[in-house]
């Protein structure tokens, strides 16, 4: 009987959805998603980007707004650097009725295998002067990234004024394989920021 071959790669397969949002000052918003990740990593299967359906909140019940958008996608590498990171960008109506950013977040995928949740603080660009507030707000151009996957690199976001505004939620389904035999170990200490956290905390190669 033929031996079985070793493992060239390992697999994460990730689903889940974003469920919902707090966006107190605003309404009528939909999402907007995309994956960001290293050279050597690969989607096999599933979305890469997806944008939702407009939600509203249900007033005097319930004042967050609510996708329950999936998620589904399975990547393919040989390295862990580069772990996958979503990308989200929530926009909305202004008083003029164009569709204007209204936040941008970022999160790793769970380093851990099985179910999480991750809320993510949101932030939008700012104008550098109140000249430039003034002018955007009249002309319905507010200030907003060209590509929202600049978002997860530190390439020029050191030189960006932005402001916090809201929160999504999202949930998580994680699945790896061949990881072990690839020689990663995958950790089963919970790790709280995932986003902040260096890979070396949640992956060790022996």
């Amino acid at each position: 009987m033929a031996a079985v071959a070793n493992p060239t790669v390992f697999l994460l397969m990730v689903s889940g959805q974003i469920e919902s949002a707090q966006f107190p000052e605003f309404d009528d918003l939909y999402c907007k998603y995309c994956f960001v990740y290293g050279h050597d990593w690969a989607p096999t299967s599933g979305l890469e980007e997806g944008i939702s359906q407009i939600t509203s909140k249900n007033r005097g019940y319930q004042p967050n707004l609510v996708w329950n958008f999936p998620i589904d996608i399975t990547f393919k590498s040989t390295n862990p650097f580069g772990w996958p990171q979503i990308v989200l960008s929530v926009y909305g109506p202004d008083v003029f009725g164009n569709d204007v950013v209204r936040g941008y977040g970022a999160v790793h995928v769970p380093f851990t295998p099985g179910s999480h949740k991750r809320t993510i603080p949101m932030f939008v660009p700012e104008s550098t002067s109140m000249l430039q507030k003034f002018t955007s707000w009249l002309m319905g151009r507010r200030p907003e990234f060209i590509d929202p996957k600049v978002v997860a690199r530190g390439e020029g976001r050191e030189v960006t004024r932005v402001r916090s505004q809201g929160f999504v939620t999202l949930s998580f389904n994680v699945v790896t394989k061949d990881m072990k035999k690839l020689g990663y170990e995958v950790s089963s200490a919970a790790m709280p920021n995932p986003a902040a956290a260096s890979m070396g905390d949640g992956l060790h190669r022996y």
